[in-house]
């Protein structure tokens, strides 16, 4: 019991027996991990908040998620979305606070204790967005970089409220100099770490590359060198920035995917840990006594929190669309605001009734919007005519710089295949649909005709003019949108309209329903490359196209090199 294993293989046990449950019904893993955590509490098996291997467990997987999130940083994409992040994350933190504290004072509570309530329930959970935006494969869309950008401000504002909190615990009270010293500490971190980022680590890796295993560990070491200077007494902050700042130090590193790759498996084993002991926190006995106010913060949360987005975006002239998905997607409160209340609880702030009530709201909001971001699509498809009052005539988020679309080939998703597809194609033929900023201002400047959103938007969907391809190219591996894709083309294929479509799907028993839904040609990445380069030699037996392959992709490598650089 001392070393924590036998903790650790019931934890895994149970969490596995609820994951194969959830993926049964179709439902997040996320939720199993809680409950988990709630069934071990409940039944009373052990203490999970005094396993200290546990703990610890638990603190890794938040350093690894951020380190994974540095490292899908793209400082051209911050340029992008940094100011409007700013001005979101600022306007929601204040409206969110303020409404939250005036219905803190509903209940009859003390201004002390309504304002660490609001500063609760405004925070949103940086470990559940990200979790969540990953396992749709939304972190490089516009709401996805978007909502990043709002929970690095809200994190900010965090760090200063655990500075003022701890000069008030340490008995020095508020110190200006102590806050203007923390902010920059930080600001050298960044720095240092960039720096040596941009000219060391490159150095190494190209030097190990060959070895995936050295590959590995290097950069495993690093997040480890970086958690473990700023978490130094000296410096003062978490693991947690250790382990962002070093994924953000690699994050042009041209290995970047392939440690990623390894990376976050080890990451999904040690977020379970993290998921299991946030359950735990939930006991239900704590709550007879204080259910009218934990409804009505956990509903502040899901309803008022993202409607204030909704205002906030829609008066900035974003979409509706992106303004409904990035409320959807913070409709919860964050694991820090458990770290506040635990404090304010230690300088005698907030009594064991208001933590119960925050842990409460913080668990019940976690579960519940997991749900609303994993179906947030046909939420936002029935509240459309609603959502249109948040959304001004003349909008600033443009999803093209054209008004009309006849291009015979259109090319849906434009990553690494996508882009490799589009460059090997006549770029006055194709227009590409993305959803990732950063690719669409990249193949802007390449002089490719563009739209800007998600080709399950029926907006963007008609303006393609599907009608007027030829072809139509899917790169996404999504199922559910194309299988919707292959029923438009099968509808305009009855209508007389002579157009194929191509989808793509790396799952064989997906790659057979969608040839019997009725997909012309399914890019299974495996075979297709496979059949790609055995034709080829086949036809060359001299194998003389080896050159030309050869000197195009090197042609292609570079021309992305300098989109990453």
């Amino acid at each position: 019991m001392g070393t924590g294993i036998l903790e650790l293989a019931v934890v895994v046990l149970i969490a596995t027996m609820l994951g194969i449950i959830a993926r049964l019904f179709k439902q997040p893993l996320i939720l199993a991990f809680i409950g988990t955590g709630i069934i071990i509490s409940h039944l009373g098996l052990f203490h999970l908040n005094n396993a200290e291997t546990l703990r610890i467990f638990s603190d890794l997987g938040i350093m690894f998620l951020l380190f994974l999130v540095g490292l899908e940083i793209d400082f051209k994409s911050l340029k992008l979305i940094g100011k409007p992040s700013f001005v979101i994350g600022g306007a929601q933190i204040a409206l969110t606070f303020a409404l939250g504290f005036l219905l803190s004072t509903l209940f009859h509570f003390s201004p002390v204790e309504s304002a660490y309530i609001a500063i609760a329930l405004t925070l949103s959970s940086t470990v559940i967005v990200i979790k969540m935006l990953s396992e749709k494969k939304d972190t490089g869309s516009l709401y996805g970089k978007l909502s990043v950008g709002l929970l690095l401000i809200q994190d900010m504002v965090v760090i200063l409220i655990l500075v003022l909190l701890s000069g008030i615990a340490s008995g020095t009270g508020f110190m200006p100099m102590q806050l203007a010293l923390t902010i920059g500490k930080a600001a050298l971190l960044f720095g240092a770490t960039i720096l040596i980022g941009r000219k060391v680590i490159p150095v190494i890796f190209d030097k190990i590359a060959l070895s995936q295993e050295l590959t590995f560990f290097s950069s495993l070491s690093w997040a480890f060198i970086v958690a473990a200077t700023v978490s130094h007494p000296a410096i003062g902050f978490p693991i947690e920035v250790g382990g962002l700042l070093a994924g953000i130090s690699l994050s042009s590193s041209s290995h970047q995917f392939q440690i990623v790759s390894k990376i976050k498996y080890l990451r999904d084993f040690f977020i379970l840990i993290f998921f299991v002991i946030l359950g735990s926190s939930l006991v239900f006995s704590s709550y007879t006594n204080i259910i009218l106010p934990l409804m009505a913060f956990t509903l502040f949360v899901l309803i008022i929190k993202p409607l204030v987005i909704l205002a906030i975006m829609g008066a900035m002239g974003y979409r509706k669309k992106t303004s409904f998905f990035t409320g959807m997607t913070i409709a919860q409160v964050s694991e820090f605001s458990l770290v506040l209340a635990s404090i304010g609880m230690k300088l005698g702030h907030l009594s064991t009734e208001i933590v119960a009530i925050i842990t409460g709201a913080t668990i019940l909001s976690i579960a519940v919007s997991t749900y609303l971001v994993t179906h947030a699509e046909p939420i936002y498809q029935r509240l459309i005519p609603l959502l249109s009052l948040f959304q001004r005539k003349n909008l600033s988020e443009k999803i093209s710089e054209d008004e009309e679309f006849a291009k015979p080939i259109i090319l849906i998703g434009a990553h690494r295949i996508g882009q490799s597809i589009a460059f090997n194609l006549k770029k006055e033929d194709v227009l590409v649909i993305d959803f990732d900023p950063e690719i669409i201002h990249f193949l802007k400047k390449y002089g490719y005709t563009y739209l800007f959103g998600d080709i399950d938007d029926e907006e963007i969907l008609e303006k393609a003019n599907l009608h007027n391809a030829r072809l139509v190219i899917s790169t996404t591996s999504d199922f559910k949108n194309n299988d919707m894709l292959i029923k438009e083309v099968t509808t305009l294929k009855k209508q007389g309209c002579n157009i194929k479509i191509i989808v793509r799907s790396d799952d064989e028993k997906e790659v057979e329903r969608l040839y019997q839904h009725g997909a012309d040609y399914v890019i299974f990445p495996h075979f297709t490359s496979g059949q790609y380069l055995g034709r080829s030699i086949a036809i060359d037996p001299h194998m003389k196209l080896l050159d030309d392959l050869k000197e195009w992709d090197l042609k292609l490598i570079k021309k992305l090199s300098s989109h990453v650089e």
